[in-house]
């Protein structure tokens, strides 16, 4: 199952999701992260994080989600935002029959540099306990909207 994680920006949030999503779900799952005006490059904190927890880094950078509007791109099953509110920020809308969920998190990347370790760590636990609910799911037993409400649900956690 492909999971296109989007944000504005693509530089911390969603790409955290992604290797979430692509390294602990035992295979089940792959990542992928994309911004809707991306920064051009991975948040170095968002490095160091993953680093810190284990996740390999190869391959992770800020890209737009028109590579995932291409004929060659993978088929999203499912669309996450993780965008926040508190910044005001525009969501991106993914069109299509992806499922679609909204996850809000507050973006670490907008914190002070003095704050980064704990905005990213509070990012990252937030991430984390979704993906874990999320993984615990027996998605087989469930038909699309049941899915879509699990998901919404997971998304308030």
């Amino acid at each position: 199952m492909n999971i296109l994680v989007l944000c504005t920006g693509n530089s911390a949030r969603s790409i955290l999701l992604e290797a979430i999503l692509t390294h602990r779900s035992d295979g089940r799952y792959t990542g992928y992260s994309a911004g809707s005006t991306p920064s051009g490059k991975v948040h170095p904190q968002s490095l160091v994080h993953l680093a810190a927890h284990g996740y390999p880094r190869d391959g992770l950078r800020s890209k737009s989600w028109d590579e995932f509007g291409a004929d060659d791109a993978p088929q999203m099953d499912i669309v996450i935002t993780v965008c926040g509110s508190a910044a005001s920020e525009q969501c991106p809308i993914w069109p299509g029959a992806p499922i679609q969920v909204h996850w809000g998190v507050e973006d670490p990347a907008a914190a002070a540099p003095a704050d980064w370790d704990a905005a990213f760590t509070l990012a990252y636990n937030q991430l984390y306990k979704r993906a874990k609910a999320f993984f615990a799911l027996d998605i087989a037993a469930m038909d699309k909207p049941t899915l879509k409400q699990e998901l919404t649900r997971i998304g308030t956690l």
